[in-house]
């Protein structure tokens, strides 16, 4: 063997830890994904020695670079990674109890558990796509605060199950589009899934591929820290997003399982981990790493903190300090609730008739006015999903990043994700529109932002039959019980411009979590006029007291609780108590104590809900036997005010069925 130079002997000793904790890590475990951990080992300790800027006593630090690893399979290199360079959350016993219960070393990285994991990843192509947020986001904070506070880089690592996902290509030609300079993609191009080659299910050429979207490509051997340094210094200096295809090998040093899909989803046992310690020059005993190779990987630790010290002062001296402090907090800006009342008194006032799609942008207007950070864009949609506003009305563009309006194109998955990623980021408070049967096409992202407990809010428009001529494939009749079905997302669906107003109000407010606003084509009529409590808090209330004592309890959200109203107004007339309930969020409603539930929807009374929806997550308040008028079916091609009629979405039906339920 070639005697190795200081260096050289270093980054040996370095990357042999990683691979070292994470063959450990998954055989105790018995269970996880050595293969590109070992694989990737080299890349990694190139990227967070050499470029990575971080600072390991302040995880937060926000002109950190970002790191998020894509493969998050591959999780035991991050927290390799973490546990080296001295995040004092990733002790060795976090190591030891890799997978297990309590452990903050997850089967795959997710934020909020672990300091220094930047998102959730897993599912795979979330991550590349979270990094072209993270990328906008730094450039828009950019313009906004100049170098001294926001200069920074994002880093992914992808592997060949990311750039299959369909996502991935949703996501590089955005970020190519926009020309996001400061992200950078290392593939690791070890040609192997879990079933076996690449090359049973894909022959795509990807450096073309990602060529085409506008990336620079550069092919190194992703084993040679030479090659992995020249490319990382490259890219700094590239004008566009880059890729580096780091060709690899899965499991490197495992005599018998290097380069197969033996090292890829399981354990490599004991006697290969012996001998791949005995490849890889690496003697010392599991879990256990010298203290000379500590000191070395404490080193870029140190040099960030010695950068983030310099930024400290920086910051402190800007004229920016105040507010950019603000906006990394999440803080809201000040006043801007008073600003907002206003509106609502006004839309109080006035009573108008319209769809709530429109109610929804007349509401964005004063709150995009007042709410700096917030950040609009559609997916493709802007004309039918209104999200659009004066203040938002300067579009990113690439090389100006300025602006406060993102045109996402027809790329609704690719869409959430970066949303995901400009929320993580901080600084930025992303929605977006889109019609609302399209959510199906992003909800992997919706999903993975209620996990992570992060804001973002979605302009889901055209939201029932309503649709119209469009037809079934646009109307979305199952998507209110899917949306509610997913933990930690709250679902608003107004019933008029009051209504919207303030779902709008608790969807900016709301920190922990996305929030839908499920909105209208058609026009609907006011059914409030008092703007002095935001009723739709609670997720449900009483907008009708019936006269007396009450006989039944009519449930309705969005654009058909009008139609509830009117069945009260008719019912009355022949001596009957309805009771209306204005459903705007079944989510929040279902969260509030016994007292406020048996208050609204009161005792032992009959019920029915109407909602142009399939019933599924109804019969929790109503009961099996409870009343439901509303679609069992897809819908159909027509203008829709002839579809409500033709589904038997009445006031007529709610009249007949009320009559049945109280007269027996």
């Amino acid at each position: 063997m070639t005697d190795l130079s200081k260096s050289q002997q270093e980054h040996r000793d370095m990357s042999n830890a990683i691979a070292a904790l994470s063959m450990d890590a998954v055989q105790k475990a018995n269970s996880g994904h050595p293969g590109m951990p070992m694989g990737m080992a080299d890349a990694a300790t190139v990227l967070f020695s050499k470029f990575l800027k971080f600072d390991p006593s302040d995880p937060n630090w926000a002109d950190r670079d970002r790191f998020i690893l894509s493969a998050g399979h591959g999780s035991m290199l991050i927290y390799s990674l973490l546990h080296l360079t001295g995040y004092n959350a990733v002790t060795m016993d976090q190591i030891k109890n890799f997978r297990q219960l309590g452990s903050i070393t997850a089967g795959h990285p997710e934020y909020g558990h672990v300091p220094g994991v930047e998102t959730t990843t897993g599912p795979l192509g979330q991550g590349i796509s979270n990094a072209v947020g993270f990328a906008l986001a730094e450039r828009h904070l950019n313009a906004r605060y100049g170098d001294d506070l926001v200069d920074h880089r994002t880093y992914v690592i992808a592997g060949d199950g990311c750039l299959m996902e369909g996502i991935s290509q949703e996501a590089i030609s955005l970020a190519g589009h926009l020309k996001l300079n400061r992200l950078t993609v290392l593939w690791d191009d070890n040609n192997i899934t879990i079933d076996g080659p690449v090359s049973l299910s894909d022959s795509t050429s990807q450096k073309k591929r990602f060529e085409a979207s506008g990336w620079k490509v550069i092919e190194i051997d992703g084993h040679d820290q030479t090659q992995v340094e020249s490319a990382l210094s490259e890219a700094q200096k590239s004008d566009k997003p880059t890729m580096i295809a780091c060709k690899t090998a899965i499991g490197k040093g495992a005599p018998n399982k290097e380069g197969t899909n033996k090292a890829h989803g399981s354990p490599l046992g004991d006697d290969e981990i012996e001998a791949t310690r005995e490849a890889r020059g690496w003697s010392h005993p599991a879990f256990e790493i010298p203290e000379s190779v500590y000191d070395l990987w404490k080193r870029p630790g140190q040099e960030g903190q010695k950068a983030h010290k310099e930024w400290e002062d920086r910051l402190e001296n800007s004229s920016h300090a105040a507010e950019f402090k603000r906006a990394m907090s999440g803080e809201l800006n000040e006043g801007w609730l008073d600003k907002f009342q206003a509106y609502k008194n006004t839309v109080a006032s006035d009573k108008p008739n319209m769809a709530t799609r429109v109610s929804s942008n007349k509401a964005l207007i004063p709150l995009t006015e007042a709410l700096s950070d917030m950040i609009s864009g559609s997916a493709d949609l802007e004309g039918s999903n209104k999200t659009k506003t004066p203040a938002t009305s300067q579009e990113i563009q690439a090389g100006d990043y300025a602006g406060r309006y993102i045109n996402y194109g027809v790329r609704e998955h690719g869409m959430a994700a970066c949303m995901n990623g400009l929320a993580l980021h901080g600084g930025i408070l992303p929605y977006s529109g889109l019609f609302m049967v399209f959510m199906d096409y992003c909800r992997p992202s919706v999903r993975l932002a209620a996990l992570m407990q992060i804001q973002t809010i979605y302009v889901a428009t055209h939201d029932s039959i309503g649709v119209g001529e469009d037809g079934p494939t646009h109307q979305p009749v199952e998507h209110l019980a899917s949306l509610r079905a997913i933990p930690n997302t709250f679902t608003y669906r107004p019933a008029d411009a009051l209504e919207a107003a303030e779902c709008w109000e608790l969807a900016v407010r709301r920190k922990n979590g996305p929030s839908i606003l499920a909105l209208t084509r058609q026009n609907v009529p006011a059914v409030r006029d008092d703007a002095s409590k935001n009723m739709c808090e609670r997720g449900g209330y009483v907008l009708r007291p019936g006269k007396g004592k009450d006989d039944i309890v009519l449930i309705a959200s969005g654009s058909e609780v009008h139609l509830a109203v009117e069945a009260h107004e008719e019912l009355e007339k022949q001596g009957i108590s309805a009771r209306v309930v204005s459903m705007p969020c079944l989510d929040v409603f279902e969260e509030q104590e016994d007292s406020y539930f048996r208050s609204v929807l009161g005792k032992d009374l009959p019920k029915i809900v109407i909602e142009a929806g399939i019933r599924q997550g109804w019969d929790a308040l109503i009961g099996r036997d409870g009343g439901f008028i509303g679609m069992d079916s897809f819908g159909a091609s027509a203008p829709g005010a002839e579809l409500f009629p033709h589904f038997g979405i009445t006031t007529e039906a709610i009249v007949e069925m009320a009559l049945e339920k109280v007269k027996g």
